[in-house]
């Protein structure tokens, strides 16, 4: 492959009133345990939307979004400072890489090289290692409507081969938009696969479980998983499984039924192959509700897979926003990406970037709301 054309990005979208854009500004946001700062931009368009992003690990801290009745209300779970992320954060917002979701092992082959890498998982490498994306410091500037995150990537970083350079744009626009785009290059032949893993509760974070949320996949296949929820290469369809979402399906109405998969993620942490017409054309690829707050989100990517994990590893220890107990499945994520271990299955996307080539990449979540 010498070029790779994938997109992530965010689309919210409301009805209601309209107020004076705000330009984005930027604020101190802490400093790391070796004095670097920390900033935090605000973006706000016509509508009310409000977007928190960070420099540290790029990482959207808060998106305020209104309900049916027009409450806002912070639908991101997260901390309220930066010291809650330097702790044992589950990528609370982050950009995840260099390589989003697990490869086997901690090890693969490329151009006859075989590499190792930090098993952060279990025995597998999840998120890009020990010290992934999510927990570097990048550099921001603002844009006319967002901010423009930068980061460089050793060669050798956390066993990875080439020196990669990021560049993600969250863009906030008037047609409610929150737009996060990639763009990277590699001196060296390298696997990179990149995702936005915010926990989403449209209940309104910290506000119960997902459970009722309703859920759409436009996902004929998805790609089960051993017990370590490394995908074993195979490619099964969802007909007549718990993993059929292609209706819009109440997340608890089948979380819980007898089935292997569901055992190994203790719920859904899993990658569905998507049904695109053709790679690298944006398309609608899931909805989720709440038939509470009438909040909807859309999703749409050019990814090839979405990682739909129901945040079944919440257990109650971590506490977020205003004092927030987050317990199990109180949020969940639903991450575009490539196939989890692609490097390791020759059936799957591939996902490695080579020099010369561009790595572009853009995912929509769409807000808008609904009355029952």
């Amino acid at each position: 492959m010498t070029m790779r054309s994938i997109a992530a990005a965010t689309l919210i979208l409301f009805s209601g009133c309209t107020m004076r854009r705000a330009e984005p500004t930027r604020a101190p946001f802490g400093q790391l345990p070796d004095g670097r700062r920390v900033e935090l931009f605000t973006l706000r368009n016509t509508h009310g939307v409000e977007v928190n992003v960070m420099t540290y690990g790029a990482i959207i801290t808060s998106i305020r979004t209104p309900d049916a009745d027009g409450h806002v209300a912070d639908v991101a779970l997260g901390f309220d400072s930066l010291s809650g992320y330097l702790g044992s954060s589950p990528y609370f917002g982050a950009i995840v890489g260099r390589y989003a979701n697990r490869i086997a092992g901690g090890r693969f082959a490329l151009d006859g090289v075989e590499y190792h890498l930090a098993r952060n998982n279990g025995p597998n490498s999840l998120h890009g290692g020990v010290r992934g994306f999510d927990k570097v410091l990048w550099t921001g500037e603002p844009t006319e409507k967002g901010v423009r995150l930068r980061y460089t990537s050793a060669d050798g970083e956390e066993g990875y081969p080439g020196a990669v350079t990021v560049a993600v744009n969250y863009t906030l626009t008037d047609d409610n938009e929150l737009i996060v785009d990639y763009d990277a290059s590699t001196t060296k032949a390298t696997p990179l696969n990149l995702s936005q893993h915010t926990y989403w509760n449209l209940h309104g974070e910290g506000t119960g479980t997902i459970l009722d949320l309703r859920l759409m996949l436009n996902a004929s296949a998805f790609t089960p998983v051993d017990s370590t929820l490394i995908p074993t290469g195979k490619i099964v369809p969802v007909e007549g499984t718990p993993f059929d979402f292609r209706q819009p399906t109440p997340i608890g109405a089948r979380i819980d039924q007898a089935n292997e998969q569901l055992r190994f993620g203790r719920g859904y942490d899993h990658n569905w192959v998507l049904d695109l017409p053709s790679p690298g054309v944006l398309t609608a690829v899931a909805r989720l509700d709440d038939p509470v707050s009438g909040r909807v989100l859309e999703v749409r990517t050019t990814e090839p897979g979405i990682q739909f994990y129901s945040g079944n590893f919440l257990d109650g220890s971590i506490k977020g926003k205003g004092g927030h107990v987050y317990g199990r499945r109180s949020g969940l994520c639903l991450e575009t990406q490539h196939f989890p271990d692609s490097p390791n299955h020759a059936n799957f996307p591939s996902t490695i970037l080579r020099p010369g080539a561009r790595y572009q990449s853009r995912t929509v979540f769409a807000f808008s709301t609904r009355r029952s």
